[in-house]
């Protein structure tokens, strides 16, 4: 395919200036400086209007998104996004808003309805995780995840603790221990059984150095924690803080509160459970919640309303962490994922929860004759499956997995992950998909797995339908090769 370069050619034009109100030497005398100007025009491509639509419209057919095909990336929730979200977002009110205004004097006057948004999207994170208070201001799930941490480590300062450790599974998302050993912790490893956290284990690892236990529940391997208030219980005995990994929350909404299992903080990706798209690497969202003796904590400045029921940003907050963001967070996500949780209210929550566990169930049971299941039992919203066998037999990988299924029109699960599985390949389907998208999931995997046996060659060598195939990835990553020749 053609570059815009390639198609560029001398005295094409797309759109036509009007001619500028100043003379040039005017508008360069009172803007810039000599030696910023130019020596001789930028060289940009020089494209009729029909040749930019174009280019661009077929450069966006080579790529995979949500609204193409089926996303079963495990852990990260890539669902279907309703448009009507992106509608709420491009509301002139809304998006026309100077983030400053609600900090002037009487800009908050005139910002009400997004303070009203920030204030009542508090409180409904709060009704769905149990928590006492919310910050909008993280700016992403690891971004959360940084800002719990601290105000995990205010805590403990404000009580006079000298706690420098924190315990994570060994099924932890990679961002948890990365977290952590950011916010100063040593970080300590908890092994499992059966898939889940090993509490005996656990317990042995508990001390007086302990300032916190992050989990997710269910956890990566799609599996509820069966333990979680021994585990808590036991880590408040010793004044040490439960951190919750929002990742996967939509397992459960409208059926447990993490803060009924013992959780003290809570970080949620609204990008991931409340259908803000994510792709591409933003934006994204990471409200962190917390218990009532962490309030005093969090960041200002916090939403909060005055007697005559007007909003107001309120910074008296002594003992605050401070800004962790600009402004309020990524505010458009947030409007979105309000949007979205207004529009399905609790019972539609909850149908979310069911639906996500069906789906992962059904996979399960479907692809369990070909594949080796983790954990072969009832699991949550993702199923993680083995190639194992396949790669000791056949010489066929998670990877030729994953790349095969593109060319059925699948995006590629997560492979390799969680770290305890040997050849991983997680599948999480969400709740958005119809059975008969997981039954085309159901087949194509039935075929790869036939194809392991008969022709394993042929996996090594997809994927075949797409512009590039299958590269050396870490050359690609080290040498990448990022100009034209």
């Amino acid at each position: 395919m053609k570059t815009i370069f390639d198609m560029s050619r001398p005295g094409r034009r797309g759109v036509t200036f009007p001619p500028p109100l100043l003379p040039d030497a005017c508008f360069q005398e009172a803007c810039l400086a000599p030696e910023l100007l130019r020596e001789k025009p930028a060289e940009l491509p020089e494209v009729a209007e029909i040749d930019v639509v174009r280019h661009f419209t077929n450069l966006s057919r080579q790529n995979f998104g949500v609204d193409v095909g089926p996303y079963p990336l495990g852990s990260c929730t890539m669902k279907y996004n309703p448009k009507f979200t992106e509608d709420i977002a491009r509301l002139p009110g809304f998006a026309g808003l100077h983030p400053m205004l609600p900090q002037l004097r009487r800009g908050g006057l005139l910002a009400q309805g997004a303070l009203e948004v920030l204030h009542e999207m508090e409180q409904l994170l709060c009704a769905i995780t149990g928590m006492r208070a919310y910050t909008m201001q993280p700016l992403a799930g690891a971004h959360g995840e940084l800002t719990g941490l601290m105000l995990m480590a205010a805590y403990h300062r404000h009580r006079g603790n000298h706690k420098s450790l924190v315990l994570v599974p060994d099924s932890a998302h990679g961002t948890n221990p990365a977290s952590a050993a950011i916010a100063g912790y040593s970080v300590r490893t908890v092994p499992s059984r059966d898939g889940v956290m090993d509490f005996e284990a656990y317990r042995a690892m508990l001390g007086p150095e302990v300032a916190g236990v992050m989990m997710t529940n269910p956890n990566t391997l799609g599996l509820f924690e069966p333990d979680i208030k021994r585990i808590s219980e036991a880590a408040h005995a010793v004044d040490a803080l439960m951190y919750y990994d929002g990742a996967n929350l939509n397992a459960i909404l409208g059926i447990a509160k993490p803060a009924d299992l013992g959780f003290d903080i809570v970080h949620l990706n609204l990008h991931k459970t409340f259908a803000t798209p994510h792709g591409g690497g933003g934006p994204g969202s990471g409200p962190v919640g917390v218990v009532a003796k962490l309030e005093p904590f969090l960041p200002i400045s916090r939403v909060a309303r005055r007697e005559d029921g007007t909003l107001f940003l309120d910074y008296d907050h002594a003992h605050s962490i401070g800004y962790v963001a600009p402004f309020y967070g990524n505010f458009g996500v947030v409007l979105k994922a309000y949007a979205y949780i207004l529009a399905l209210g609790g019972e539609g929550l909850k149908r979310v929860a069911e639906d996500a566990v069906l789906a992962a169930n059904y996979l399960r049971a479907r692809l369990a004759p070909q594949w080796r299941v983790a954990v072969d039992r009832m699991c949550m919203h993702e199923v993680v499956f083995s190639a194992a066998d396949q790669a000791a037999q056949h010489g066929v990988t998670a990877m030729d997995v994953a790349k095969a299924l593109i060319d059925f029109g699948f995006h590629p699960p997560t492979v390799y992950f969680p770290l305890v599985v040997k050849e991983a390949i997680m599948i999480e389907p969400t709740e958005t998909e119809s059975k008969e998208n997981l039954d085309a999931i159901v087949e194509a995997m039935a075929f790869i797995a036939k194809k392991a046996q008969e022709d394993p060659a042929w996996l090594h060598a997809a994927p075949r339908g797409t512009p590039v195939g299958r590269l050396d990835e870490v050359r690609a990553a080290r040498q990448p090769d990022l100009a034209q020749r």
